[in-house]
């Protein structure tokens, strides 16, 4: 396994993974890393990660397109494989997340899932919220999730005349 950290927006990312796939994607606040971490050479199985990280947030990119190889069980697994089917600037609830895994009594197993889920922004996990709107859960923070979906969805200034 290799790793490697990449400055974003939203703190650092740390970056886990090897040939076959991407393992994990976490984020750190700034001040637990060190300045020589982030000036390290990327290896070359996460150039492609880090360079697609920095495209999200430049706003260049809203798909991406890695090899994922997440750890977690067979349930956690497709959860998260799920997650990969809402679109860039849209959410969805819990429910919905739990009626299209085709178990609706499964919301709060679906939910714990959500909470596990190891590849931050690119299983886009920030993008379920609650049934009444509301950003609930998000491992990286609520100021994160409201970030996120900022980024995603920007208002659009309307013109007075």
């Amino acid at each position: 396994m290799f790793t490697t950290y990449h400055k974003t927006p939203l703190g650092i990312a740390k970056i886990i993974g090897n040939e076959n796939g991407i393992q994990s994607v976490s984020v750190l606040d700034e001040d637990v890393i060190s300045k020589e971490l982030l000036q390290l050479e990327t290896p070359k199985c996460l150039q492609d990660c880090t360079t697609q990280i920095k495209e999200y947030f430049t706003g260049e990119r809203n798909n991406f397109d890695l090899k994922l190889n997440p750890k977690g069980t067979d349930f956690q697994k497709r959860v998260w494989v799920e997650l990969l089917n809402i679109p860039y600037n849209k959410t969805r609830t819990y429910l919905e997340q739990s009626k299209a895994l085709g178990d609706v009594k499964a919301i709060r197993a679906v939910a714990s899932a959500n909470g596990k889920n190891p590849i931050w922004i690119i299983i886009p996990c920030h993008r379920v919220i609650g049934s009444d709107g509301s950003l609930t859960g998000y491992a990286g923070g609520i100021w994160r999730k409201k970030w996120l979906l900022a980024h995603e969805n920007p208002v659009k200034q309307q013109s007075l005349f």
